[in-house]
Formats: structure tokens, C-alpha cells, sequence
């Protein structure tokens, strides 16, 4: 069932392109998918699912890739992070350098897992605060 658009821009909006993202990063694997890709995905959920909470609760952010940055505003603003959450910075280096060819070293099956498990944490954690 395709999302509701009519929700355009709310925190519930924001959240349900997240769980698209955590959708598509669940994708079987084929060998022309690199598993930077995916875990691009998997940033891109966590960023949207911590927009949905700062929407939600209506404290003002910038509109970048940085989950450390996000995950700051939402602590001095009085949201409390469990460790998981918190974890979810490490994502950020997903958000552009893994994508495109360049001197990183590849990414892992392992590490893809971790970053999916970290992302499903953080839109979990996140539908619970909207």
C-alpha cells in the first residue's frame, strides 16, 4: 500500500520515506548492487527518521546529511537519546564520500548489517517520540 501523500512535509510523512528507505536497503542483494548503496540507504533512513522527531517536535534544524549534528540538536533541546541513537552518527560517512568510486575502503556485508540494524533502531526509536 503506498503511503498517504496528502501528509506532505509532517513528521508522519517524513517518517514513512524513511521506512521506504529501511525498504529498500532490505532488498535482496545482487552483485551489481555495492553495499555502499545500501547503506546509503540506511543513513538516509536514520536522517529522515530524526527530521520526522525534530519536526515533530518543533525545533528548528539545518537541512543537512550530518546525524551528529542532528542528534545534538535534538539533546540540547531536551530529547533524551538512548546509546542506540546515538550510535546512529556513524552513518554519516554514508551519506556522500561511500557513495561514488574514490580511495575508501569497500564496504562489508558486516558492516552493512550493523548500519541496518542502527537505522531500524533509530525509526523505531523515532515512531515512538511522534
Amino acid at each position: 500500500m503506498a503511503p498517504d501523500r496528502s501528509t506532505a512535509g509532517t513528521p508522519n510523512e517524513w517518517l514513512n520515506r524513511a521506512r521506504s528507505n529501511l525498504a529498500i536497503a532490505r532488498q535482496p542483494k545482487n552483485d551489481e548492487i555495492y553495499w555502499e548503496d545500501l547503506c546509503f540507504e540506511t543513513q538516509q533512513a536514520a536522517e529522515k527518521a530524526l527530521k520526522a522527531v525534530l519536526l515533530s517536535k518543533k525545533i528548528k534544524f539545518r537541512f543537512v546529511h550530518d546525524l551528529a549534528e542532528l542528534l545534538t540538536t535534538l539533546e540540547i533541546n531536551g530529547v533524551m537519546l538512548p546509546e542506540m541513537i546515538r550510535n546512529a552518527a556513524i552513518l554519516t560517512d554514508y551519506s556522500v564520500e561511500a557513495r561514488y568510486p574514490g580511495p575508501f575502503e569497500p564496504i562489508t556485508e558486516e558492516e552493512f548489517l550493523e548500519s541496518l540494524r542502527i537505522a531500524e533502531e533509530v525509526v523505531k526509536w523515532a515512531a515512538q517520540q511522534i
